[in-house]
């Protein structure tokens, strides 16, 4: 089996607009948290979440996708080999598990994810 897509980002230069804009064209509700980032419930049994959020300064604005993996190192290193770029990571996220980027040859950015593992 292959891996599956199961978060989006999009960042821009306004997050509130961004989340408003998105929010408004396709239903969705964002629920903004302390520190801006917007998670998305399309409110569909179909799809995935994600979120939006106000890119960092200094940073262009950004669509991305994230595919859960088991192993980040392994994939990023598989990505690198067939000719992509490590952007990010590994990197821990509280709450969520661990986070990386790569850049594919043409430039796009593709996030990976690991789950953090649910304890006892």
């Amino acid at each position: 089996m292959g891996d599956p897509v199961v978060h989006f980002e999009i960042g821009g230069v306004d997050g509130a607009r961004s989340r408003a804009f998105y929010a408004d064209v396709f239903g969705w509700t964002v629920q903004p948290e302390s520190h801006g980032y917007g998670v998305v419930t399309t409110g569909s049994p179909d799809g995935i979440g994600g979120g939006i959020m106000q890119t960092p300064p200094g940073v262009p604005h950004w669509v991305t996708v994230y595919v859960e993996v088991a192993d980040l190192e392994k994939s990023l290193a598989r990505a690198e080999e067939l000719g992509g770029k490590r952007v990010m990571g590994p990197t821990p996220v509280d709450g969520v598990g661990d986070i990386a980027m790569f850049s594919d040859p043409d430039g796009n950015v593709i996030g990976l994810l690991t789950e953090a593992e649910s304890g006892p």
